[in-house]
């Protein structure tokens, strides 16, 4: 059961990525009750995409990972193209997204998961 005195957060996760581990611990310096999705394993349908990103205020070409050699083929695409490609392709969605009952961030750079504790 959750304590009601501590923060839930859940972040979308890549160990591998400095900045997710960077916003993983600052979650749990702040005492917060993290849920963890390795979301390259595990990753997010485009509904769960469109509706994480509408309440970052984002649109899916802003949550689009611009290092990936995919992203080149999505340039000009609209966002149901984009999430479908992510969502088949997880590693074009950029990292660490937190989502809280405050709101949802793209944790760059990771000191943004205080906007949604």
């Amino acid at each position: 059961m959750a304590d009601p005195h501590r923060p839930a957060a859940t972040l979308y996760h890549y160990p591998r990525c400095s900045k997710s581990r960077a916003a993983l611990a600052l979650l749990e310096a702040a005492g917060a009750e993290v849920t963890i999705i390795d979301y390259l394993n595990d990753p997010p349908d485009p509904a769960e995409l469109a509706r994480l990103y509408a309440r970052a205020g984002l649109t899916a070409a802003q949550g689009l990972r611009r290092g990936e050699a995919g992203t080149a083929a999505l340039a000009g695409a609209d966002d149901a193209t984009i999430l479908v490609a992510m969502a088949a392709d997880p590693i074009l969605i950029e990292r660490p997204l937190v989502e809280t009952e405050r709101g949802v961030v793209l944790a760059r750079p990771p000191e943004r998961v205080t906007e949604v504790l």
